[in-house]
């Protein structure tokens, strides 16, 4: 068991790592570990997974806030849709068997996969600084239900928004969506409170170990090559959502 824990902890440092690197992650990785290194029961794993990347994702956005890569009226815009989302996600999972939702943030990670995996000059050439609030504030909520629903922080859906709707620069769109992956995650844990009990020890000192990640992480997002990261980072969110639609189907 103390083996277990230790693994967990270290695979939460990675976590962290990504999420403060390319602006999301968190989820496609902490619920599988929650749920097959720690051996957690689907329903508490996605809650506990809200919470932590709720915590490494605000620590993760300060550092990116501290360095001016943070859009905050494009974030309030797509985090105000995305909180009543991720509150009405969570309360609609309460009715939903947490296999079906294994099943669910799967297909989640196999879409946000091959999305990254697709063609991505569009997302690293910043362009005017029109702001579509409508569109924005929609695909807010749309994002906000599956981060609720399944766990999911979205930030591979958030990221891609934000550069084409928002018009925002790569580096910008990673701060801001940390700031939004942030309040959809809190809004989701909200929606899940009540009827899924949480290990909050376990959950702060995973929590804990992805911070720590994640200030690192924010620190390496100027310094890499997104694109690379994003097509090695793409594969692995791929296989991974097999590994867990073979486990779930069989």
């Amino acid at each position: 068991m103390t083996v277990a824990i230790g693994v967990v902890l270290g695979l939460a440092v990675v976590t962290g790592l990504l999420v403060g690197t390319l602006g999301g992650g968190g989820s496609v990785l902490t619920i599988p570990i929650l749920t097959y290194v720690a051996g957690m029961e689907a329903k508490p794993a996605i809650a506990t997974s809200l919470l932590v990347v709720a915590l490494t994702s605000s620590a993760g956005a300060i550092n990116h806030a501290r360095a001016g890569r943070v859009q905050w009226r494009t974030a309030l815009v797509f985090g105000g849709g995305g909180v009543l989302g991720a509150v009405g996600g969570g309360r609609v999972a309460e009715h939903i068997p947490g296999d079906i939702l294994l099943i669910l943030f799967a297909v989640v990670m196999a879409v946000s996969a091959i999305a990254m995996l697709r063609g991505r000059s569009a997302l690293v050439t910043p362009a005017a600084s029109a702001h579509p609030h409508v569109k924005l504030a929609l695909q807010g909520v749309a994002v906000g239900a599956v981060t609720g629903l399944v766990g999911a922080g979205g930030g591979f859906m958030i990221v891609p928004a934000l550069v084409l709707l928002a018009r925002l620069p790569m580096n910008v769109a990673v701060g801001t969506s940390l700031v939004i992956i942030a309040g959809n995650s809190f809004a989701g844990l909200a929606g899940h409170l009540g009827h899924v009990d949480i290990p909050w020890r376990l959950a702060l000192a995973i929590a804990g170990c992805a911070i720590t990640g994640s200030v690192a992480g924010s620190h390496l997002a100027g310094r890499v090559k997104p694109e690379q990261l994003r097509l090695g980072f793409g594969c692995f969110v791929l296989a991974v959502a097999a590994f867990i639609l073979i486990q779930q189907l069989a």
